[in-house]
């Protein structure tokens, strides 16, 4: 709205959001947040609750959405790793424990077997959030563990996790079973929705090649064991080949020092050298 012009509109939504985000603290829990209250107002996603203790989506929604409580944020991500992450299987639980037949009645969810889809399974665009709060927070192991936990590629290289799986070996699920005798089995393949924000995951928020307003930030989150990649980055008719390692911090364009490390995208046609330098923590 700013960029638009419209600077009334957007200082109220602005108001809203600090509002929301401070009415969202409001549900902090003790360790985690709260996901939800049904309709006489008790909580769900609460250490108090037999089942659904944890839910993995409003502690990676806080972390994206910016929370108010930095403590909080990093106290609920380490619950998150500790309950929901599932490394013998290698899934990332939406929540735990499942609901079962006599857990009340929670709506639709319930309709699936437990630890199936929505009622406890691996919800893959949920696992990618997870590793996309984690990026935010600059926690570089977390992110790139879960992103490897969900990587088809790596799953199908496991004969164990391959067996287990029993869909393709090349394409991300919507969905991973949780709950044995069926742990680790694939539902719903070749979903698009979750291979795209494993796809922004990868390039955003841990390769650190953003497009923001007509620039590209470099703000890369590497893994230990890199010491650094190179990309090609195409706008129009204009080629970037970025090399990217690690030390201290400079952006060099063509020869030139950069002040920041936002690269102008000029479409000129031509094809421009960027060496990117950097300590690998990312945005933080």
């Amino acid at each position: 709205m700013r960029a638009r012009g419209h600077q009334g509109i957007a200082d109220e939504l602005a108001t809203w959001n600090g509002e929301l985000l401070r009415s969202a603290d409001a549900a902090w829990d003790g360790a985690w947040y709260r996901r939800a209250y049904d309709d006489e107002g008790r909580p769900i996603g609460s250490a108090a609750n037999a089942v659904c203790r944890i839910d993995s989506l409003p502690q990676s929604w806080a972390v994206i959405a910016g929370a108010p409580d930095l403590e909080r944020m990093r106290v609920a991500m380490d619950q998150v790793d500790r309950q929901l992450i599932d490394r013998e299987n290698g899934v990332v639980r939406l929540f735990h424990p499942a609901f079962g037949e006599h857990d009340g009645d929670p709506g639709y969810i319930r309709g699936y077997p437990e630890g199936v889809r929505e009622n406890g399974g691996q919800y893959t665009h949920a696992a990618v959030w997870v590793a996309m709060a984690f990026a935010r927070l600059g926690d570089a192991k977390r992110a790139w563990e879960v992103v490897r936990l969900l990587d088809p590629i790596r799953r199908g290289a496991d004969p164990r996790r391959l067996a287990k799986h029993r869909t393709e070996p090349y394409v991300l699920c919507g969905d991973v079973y949780t709950e044995e005798p069926w742990a680790g089995r694939g539902g719903w393949s070749w979903y698009t929705g979750s291979a795209g924000w494993l796809y922004r995951v990868l390039v955003e928020e841990l390769l650190g090649l953003q497009l923001v307003e007509g620039q590209l930030v470099i703000a890369p989150l590497l893994p230990e064991d890199w010491p650094g990649f190179t990309a090609t980055y195409r706008r129009g008719t204009t080629t970037w080949t970025i090399a990217i390692t690690r030390g201290d911090e400079r952006t060099v364009v063509d020869g030139v020092v950069l002040a920041d490390h936002r690269l102008p995208l000029i479409d000129d046609g031509g094809s421009h050298r960027v060496e990117a330098v950097r300590s690998g923590r990312g945005k933080t």
